[in-house]
């Protein structure tokens, strides 16, 4: 990738992250970027061959995969604490921006797939790692997809919102988030 076409994506995806696909023009990338729009188009085909093109780098996707939650120690706090730490550290709020730019109709038969490998990865680690801790006797069987999936619900909510609304809606900060839905969660699960 040369320069030229980084500034091209850089400038793309900063657009779409602001002020979403649909309004964002050719004209305002190549402007953003500091280029002509015929290099631009020198460069790529159309507007929805550099978000591509983007989304394909590591910069612009938020780099959730399974091996970020392998650091477990087998104590179910700590280890939750880490699931929603690893996640919120990579989902900021440009991140949720960008994200919804990259749902618009023109493009989301081709974004979804790489937007949805992010829930599918927390699911699966954590849905993965709350059967492990029932085979070891720590926590008491469950259905533990469902578990996971209204652990990663709430953790969502949560960074949606804050992303949506910063400190409007509520002054909790992340790390008493996690801190305090990690503790309501163990306390509705204990026996």
């Amino acid at each position: 990738m040369d320069e030229t076409s980084q500034k091209i994506i850089d400038a793309a995806m900063t657009l779409i992250r602001d002020q979403g696909y649909v309004a964002t023009t050719t004209k305002d990338i190549a402007r953003t970027a500091g280029v002509n729009e015929c290099t631009l188009f020198r460069k790529f085909e159309n507007k929805k061959d550099i978000v591509m093109q983007g989304i394909a780098q590591e910069k612009w996707r938020a780099n959730v995969t399974p091996e970020i939650f392998r650091e477990v120690q087998w104590e179910l706090r700590a280890d939750l604490e880490m699931f929603l730490t690893a996640y919120m550290e990579r989902i900021t709020p440009d991140f949720v921006r960008l994200s919804i730019g990259l749902r618009a109709p023109q493009l989301y038969g081709d974004t979804a797939p790489l937007i949805m490998q992010i829930p599918q990865a927390f699911l699966a680690s954590l849905t993965e790692y709350l059967e492990e801790m029932g085979k070891r006797g720590k926590i008491a069987p469950a259905d533990f997809e469902s578990m996971a999936m209204v652990i990663f619900s709430s953790t969502f909510g949560f960074t949606f919102l804050k992303a949506s609304f910063n400190q409007e809606l509520t002054k909790l900060e992340q790390k008493e988030y996690i801190k305090k839905s990690v503790d309501l969660f163990i306390r509705g699960i204990s026996v």
